[in-house]
């Protein structure tokens, strides 16, 4: 017993100090969300990413999901990307990297044993760190199996995803965008119908605004129905991520909807 929790060990130094300077690492990325595929592992209940040091061996888990009818591709990531990437993990609500899995040298690693993270509540000068890691987990997982889904009519499984989205949602606060015209940016999808973007955190708005200057406002999810513009629908979250719309009624006046 001894042996084995040593050599457990041993292993995990070593995939730590690899995943820090791994020379070449590669993530398994969702085609539903244009962010790493996420997995709830069956035995530890960790909420898991996948991550390859051969690209070939992170192009055989891809096919793996894909022949579950899951949208995947490989992205490699590169050394100055890493620490942004493992800090992102947190917002997304990821806890658990699984590294090498379906090989010989499988082995999961708890995000925090890799990157040690300041507690959000201990943020200088009173300031209060907005993120949504429930919903935006939720969301991920929502996506995934909202488009592999063959049948007009959704699961059980997406309809249990989608009220414990809904009520993440509603418990949220949220990051929103102001031009600096004054003007809060809103998105046309195909039909016509508008949706404005709101954000779980400011990852998901700097990805959103790509360089673009603007203001911000911290609008909690109960707020937002008096900030929509005429036209909206609702609200699309993490535009350039999930992008799940959610249909939110407008008020008009206060205490009224519309």
């Amino acid at each position: 017993m001894t042996m084995d929790e040593n050599n457990t060990k041993v292993t995990k130094q070593e995939t730590l100090a690899a995943l820090r300077n791994p020379g070449e690492l590669y993530v398994v990325m969702s085609g539903a969300t244009r962010m790493p595929f996420v997995s709830c592992n069956e035995e530890t209940y960790d909420d898991e990413i996948f991550l390859y040091y051969r690209v070939e061996d992170a192009k055989d888990k891809a096919k793996r999901l894909v022949d579950r009818k899951y949208s995947t591709a490989v992205a490699k990531l590169e050394d100055k990307q890493l620490l942004a990437f493992y800090t992102s993990l947190y917002t997304m609500g990821v806890n658990c990297l699984s590294v090498n899995d379906g090989t010989d040298t499988q082995i999961r690693v708890q995000l925090s044993e890799l990157v040690i993270r300041k507690n959000p509540e201990e943020i200088p000068g009173g300031k209060k760190l907005i993120e949504n890691p429930a919903l935006h987990l939720t969301a991920l997982y929502f996506m995934q199996e909202m488009r592999r889904q063959a049948s007009v009519q959704p699961s059980e499984e997406l309809k249990e995803l989608q009220e414990e989205l809904l009520a993440h949602y509603g418990k949220g606060t949220f990051v929103v965008a102001i031009r600096e015209d004054g003007q809060i940016p809103v998105l046309k999808q195909k039909d016509g119908t508008v949706y404005q973007p709101v954000f779980t955190d400011m990852l998901e708005l700097q990805k959103f605004c790509g360089g673009k200057k603007m203001k911000t406002a911290v609008i909690p999810a109960g707020k937002i129905p008096e900030i929509l513009i005429g036209d909206a629908k609702g609200v699309v979250i993490n535009p350039s991520g999930v992008n799940v719309q959610l249909q939110v009624t407008r008020k008009t006046k206060p205490g009224t909807d519309a």
